[in-house]
């Protein structure tokens, strides 16, 4: 939640293949996703964390969800992240976020 532009970068796949799908964005591509982090002022809203799940599939590919609620606002977000280890390590290869209404 630091807003940490390189670190953010980091954890993402460093490939045109990489795909970020956000709550009024479609980002396809590392450089796309990059973009989108540099134009976006303050970072992703404050949220509590309401739940969290990992799986893994063996040793290589992994994929989280997070069930969150903004801080301010009634609607809770969920956020899901698909991870393969590379040989530099752990990249998100997918992600997508999401809101929905507190009535839903």
């Amino acid at each position: 939640m630091a807003n940490d532009l390189s670190a953010l970068d980091a954890m993402f796949w460093q490939s045109p293949d990489v795909v970020r799908l956000g709550i009024g964005e479609n980002l396809y591509g590392i450089d796309a996703i990059a973009a989108f982090r540099a134009a976006r002022t303050g970072g992703s809203p404050p949220r509590k964390v309401i739940r969290t799940t990992i799986t893994s599939f063996g040793h290589e590919m992994g994929v989280i969800n997070v069930e969150f609620k903004r801080t301010g606002t009634a609607a809770v977000g969920r956020q899901t992240q698909s991870w393969v280890r590379f040989e530099e390590g752990w990249r998100i290869v997918s992600a997508h976020v999401s809101l929905i209404s507190a009535t839903s």
